[in-house]
């Protein structure tokens, strides 16, 4: 630790190295005197390091004892870590070494502040003039790790007036207030790296303490001596340091950039070519229209302004609140982090007016959290219609047939199809409307298209009729086809009772693999059509699937157009779903409250954003790999790869889907990865990063691989 001149009291600590011989008989020398005390929590602390070091592990005492013998290597903790001994209270601290305590003691900073964040700014010098406000800016800097080295300057001595605004006991009474800080800052972290100046800045000592050692990264001004102010930013400037001044008075905040503006007028030009030299000698009342045009009259609080009056009337000086000095600080500490990291990089005059901020015209208006409105009604699955009397081909009996179609699963309930009865024939189209990124060429419109005229061929031989599939033909509308019906001998196809009790079931199984029986029963649905089932059931390859999967819906929630469409789907009342008759109603997932207080979070798409600018967000991908831990199999459908064969696919999935549901499966499709993967294999790559696209290809890639798929068909859908 420096100084500049022997210091009138101590105001650092001793560091002990119990492996150095010397230190270690100091260590003993202070552990047996009786005007010492001993704190020695070394163990505890050891604990939580390692806790915070595993926080995705829920560890058990004995685990946790396991790993700390570990790091003792078989010693006792008398001798790891480091004594600090504080002269100025006598007392002997047993703590961490430098690198791990300040790696537990900055943990909660985490992600606020990142661990390569906390590291650059723990590099940095910072000076700070005045030390009755800027002990406060001073104390919160060493709490959030701000500065590794700190230069602190201030002539005055503690008094018992100062105690209204600094935060410090009765015993520092007549403590030099550099020395004041500089202690408390020591017992917050004992390895910092303080410089004091006992006698404040002056002519003699400015170089040293702008550049002694290293030149400062930032300055704090909290001086009252108007020379001294204009003179430090003039040698600021000079040397193109920051300057951060609180005024304490309404949040009032300066911050000159002279790093970036080195021609920059002093205090923001308030005052046109103001130099130190010119303010030599005044008196004290030539120095007020200065002082006010520095402070801002116009900015002042009512209280403040009027106080100015009453000095050396009815008070001795100006006024200064604890509240107002302790924000400043937390405004320098703010501002100052924002300019070391290069997030802040503007100048000016800054006001965070608690009066103003906290009053009754700015009320934030509280409404009470949408709670999950579970309405039976929503949750009831719909009763097949009841069907017409006459089995005439007309509007009527069309439009049942329509109350099966739309009963058709399709990405997000949006419901992407258009229906026309026209020369007695059903034009069936997609509808482009309501089209999403995902759906690329309209793949996945036309899947949902296909499950609805699959709906329709399994209702129309109730009333009579046989349906005939025909393409449009057109190339402007690839995934149009017309449906013509034809007299045949009335049955019940053995799925229809299931078009109304399918549904998509987000449920976790209770992990017991597919049967035998049932993977054949899916197969055989498929019977008459070209399209084919993959299934996968091995217990370690369904984990595998599940964590590649989790790894599709974690880019999905941090892509941020992927995400506004993610949520956009989602019903958050039963009202919206009553209004829009389309999406997913939350209801329906059956949440815990706290898991759709999660998901309230996990809409906001700033938070996304920043999570995916940290490298987080693994938690995003758990519900999947959760379900196919869980899941009894996964199921992959494919269909040759020709043009308009989706719908053909759509057929054949609603299908697998109605028979899965007659054989009391649950099923929820998981086929995000296989759409995104055919933009990608198409070389259509707008709206995805290079790294997103590496993902989705690997990912897509090892699927295929896992199920038995080559690629050379086209997927379809991949059920869970």
């Amino acid at each position: 630790m420096k100084f500049r001149s022997a210091p009138r009291q101590p105001f650092a600590p001793q560091l002990l190295d119990p492996r150095v011989a010397d230190d270690q008989a100091a260590i003993a020398a202070y552990q047996s005197s009786e005007t010492s005390f001993v704190v020695d929590s070394y163990l505890t602390q050891l604990r939580d390091l390692i806790k915070t070091r595993a926080p995705d592990e829920d560890l058990l005492p004995a685990e946790i004892e396991e790993r700390m013998q570990l790091m003792l290597s078989g010693c006792t903790a008398q001798g790891h870590g480091i004594w600090v001994y504080y002269p100025w209270s006598r007392r002997l601290v047993h703590l961490l070494g430098k690198e791990e305590f300040r790696e537990l003691r900055s943990n909660r900073n985490q992600h606020k502040i990142l661990a390569e964040e906390q590291k650059r700014l723990r590099q940095v010098t910072i000076g700070i003039v005045g030390l009755s406000v800027g002990h406060s800016a001073a104390m919160t800097l060493a709490l959030e790790g701000i500065g590794g080295r700190f230069r602190l300057a201030d002539f005055d001595e503690l008094d018992l007036s100062n105690l209204n605004r600094i935060r410090t006991g009765v015993h520092n009474l007549g403590v030099n207030k550099a020395i004041v800080a500089a202690r408390e800052m020591y017992e917050l972290d004992p390895y910092l790296d303080i410089e004091i100046f006992e006698d404040g800045v002056r002519a003699d000592n400015l170089d040293d303490f702008f550049e002694g050692g290293g030149r400062l990264d930032l300055l704090v001004e909290e001086c009252d001596d108007l020379f001294a102010k204009v003179r430090l930013r003039e040698r600021a400037r000079e040397l193109r340091i920051p300057v951060l001044m609180d005024t304490s008075d309404g949040g009032l905040l300066d911050i000159e950039r002279f790093d970036l503006e080195p021609e920059r007028e002093l205090f923001h030009g308030v005052i046109p070519n103001l130099r130190a030299d010119e303010l030599a000698g005044l008196t004290t009342k030539e120095k007020i229209p200065f002082v006010l045009a520095i402070l801002g009259t116009e900015q002042m609080s009512r209280e403040f302004a009027g106080s100015l009056v009453e000095v050396k009337k009815s008070i001795s000086t100006w006024p200064q609140l604890g509240s107002s000095v302790t924000l400043g600080g937390a405004l320098v500490a703010h501002s100052a982090r924002g300019i070391l990291l290069d997030s802040l990089r503007a100048s000016g005059r800054f006001s965070v007016d608690l009066s103003e901020l906290i009053s009754a015209s700015s009320l934030i208006p509280t409404v009470p959290e949408a709670q999950a409105e579970v309405n039976p009604e929503c949750l009831r699955l719909p009763l097949a219609p009841k069907a017409p009397a006459s089995t005439s081909l007309d509007r009527e009996l069309v439009d049942y047939f329509l109350q099966y179609a739309v009963r058709a699963p399709s990405g997000g309930n949006s419901q992407p199809w258009s229906f026309r009865w026209q020369d007695a024939r059903l034009l069936c189209n997609v509808d482009t409307s309501r089209s999403s990124f995902l759906d690329f060429e309209y793949r996945a419109s036309a899947l949902a298209l296909g499950a609805a005229i699959e709906n329709i061929a399994l209702v129309a031989p109730s009333a009579g009729y046989a349906v005939h599939v025909e393409t449009i033909g057109d190339d402007s509308l690839p995934h149009a086809c017309s449906l013509r019906f034809e007299s045949a001998p009335a049955h019940e196809p053995p799925l229809l009772p299931f078009v109304f009790k399918r549904a998509s079931n987000r449920h976790l199984g209770d992990a017991s693999l597919l049967d035998a029986s049932h993977a054949q029963a899916l197969r055989s649905s498929l019977q008459g059509m070209d399209a084919e089932l993959h299934l996968l059931s091995d217990r370690s390859a369904l984990e595998t699937a599940g964590h590649l999967l989790g790894e599709i819906d974690k880019l999905r929630f941090l892509s941020p157009g992927m995400h506004a469409e993610l949520i956009s789907e989602l019903r958050w009342s039963a009202a919206e779903v009553v209004g829009t008759r389309d999406g997913i109603d939350l209801a329906t997932l059956e949440m815990s409250p706290a898991d759709r207080a999660v998901m309230r979070i996990l809409a906001r798409g700033d938070v996304m954003q920043w999570l995916h600018s940290i490298g987080g967000g693994v938690a995003l991908g758990e519900q999947a790999a959760k379900g196919c831990a869980h899941a009894s199999g996964l199921a992959l459908l494919t269909v040759p790869r020709t043009q308009g064969n989706m719908i053909a696919g759509g057929r054949a999935m609603q299908r697998v889907w109605l028979k899965a549901t007659e054989l009391g499966l649950g099923v929820c499709p998981q086929g995000v990865v296989f759409f995104l993967l055919a933009r990608i294999e198409a070389g259509v790559l707008d709206g995805l990063t290079a790294a997103e696209v590496s993902t989705i290809r690997r990912v897509g890639n090892q699927l295929r691989e896992l199920l038995g798929a080559n690629g050379s068909r086209q997927e379809v859908m991949l059920f869970r």
